[in-house]
């Protein structure tokens, strides 16, 4: 049996340095977390040049309401970061939901049952 070209016309793909990917898995834990840590630190590398560029900004302009706003905005920064992540992988559209509405009409424990006494 010949071998055939994958999807980018490659004869090499399914060697041992490019093997094929044969499920639809996720990105490993590792993989995930360097993407969070990346996202985080990106954010955050915004918050010291908004410093210097508010101390900037009140020696050229000597207006400190410039530099006041420009600290304002940067004070939810570290707060904005750490949301977004710790922030899960955007949902594939092929992951199923896990709920799907029913049994919303009924209680979850059913009440005790009233005693009747003949007499």
């Amino acid at each position: 049996m010949s071998r055939t070209p994958g999807f980018n016309g490659d004869y090499d793909d399914g060697s041992p340095e490019k093997p094929v990917l044969i499920t639809e898995a996720a990105l490993s834990l590792e993989d995930q977390h360097r993407a969070r840590v990346r996202k985080y630190l990106t954010l955050m590398s915004f918050r010291i040049p908004a410093m210097i560029l508010a101390a900037l900004a009140y020696a050229a302009f000597a207006n400190p309401w410039l530099s006041v706003g420009i600290l304002a905005l940067s004070v939810p920064l570290p707060w904005v970061a750490v949301l977004i992540a710790n922030d899960r992988p955007p949902r594939s559209k092929d992951e199923p939901s896990r709920w799907d509405g029913r049994g919303d009409e009924t209680t979850a424990l059913e009440g005790p049952q009233p005693r009747v006494i003949d007499g």
